[in-house]
């Protein structure tokens, strides 16, 4: 399986560089990862609604260049679906008995989302209705994949 974690935002802070570090180490043997960093836009104090949405077009459009035509697209988004770590390893399990073995999951910026790179998701998932810190988000999501591949296996982990 390979899974593509693209995200706006660079880490910055120590904390969560090793926190990414140790996740994906944990995951080499379960499948291919790639972490892709994009840049975040630059918006100016007091900006606007159109200058928020011209912000969320821009971190889109890059965001959707790193997605090829045959990738399963899941978005992280606070109106999509949640999911149980049992349900989320049964969703990676069921991709991959489908043959869709390239996995892209996409952390938007502060903004959030651009409607474009919302309707390519073939799924939306949300951990929750709260909002987080997309670096935060990052260590979650690659948490809860780990996670995922150890209850598929019926490795000891995630009780």
């Amino acid at each position: 399986m390979n899974i593509k974690i693209i995200c706006i935002g660079k880490l910055k802070e120590k904390y969560w560089v090793d926190a990414v570090a140790e996740y994906s180490k944990r995951l080499k043997p379960y499948c291919s990862l790639e972490i892709i960093e994009l840049k975040e836009s630059r918006l100016r104090q007091n900006a606007g609604p159109a200058e928020e949405e011209e912000v969320k077009v821009n971190e889109g459009c890059e965001i959707l260049e790193k997605i090829a035509p045959s990738d399963y697209v899941i978005t992280l988004e606070i109106k999509g679906t949640r999911l149980t770590s049992e349900q989320l390893a049964g969703k990676i399990a069921d991709l991959a008995l489908n043959s869709r073995s390239d996995i892209d999951f996409v952390i938007g910026g502060s903004l959030g989302l651009s409607s474009e790179v919302s309707r390519r998701a073939d799924y939306k998932l949300s951990f929750s209705d709260m909002t987080f810190p997309h670096q935060m988000m990052r260590v979650i999501l690659l948490e809860q994949i780990y996670r995922s591949f150890k209850i598929q296996r019926g490795e000891p982990y995630h009780k």
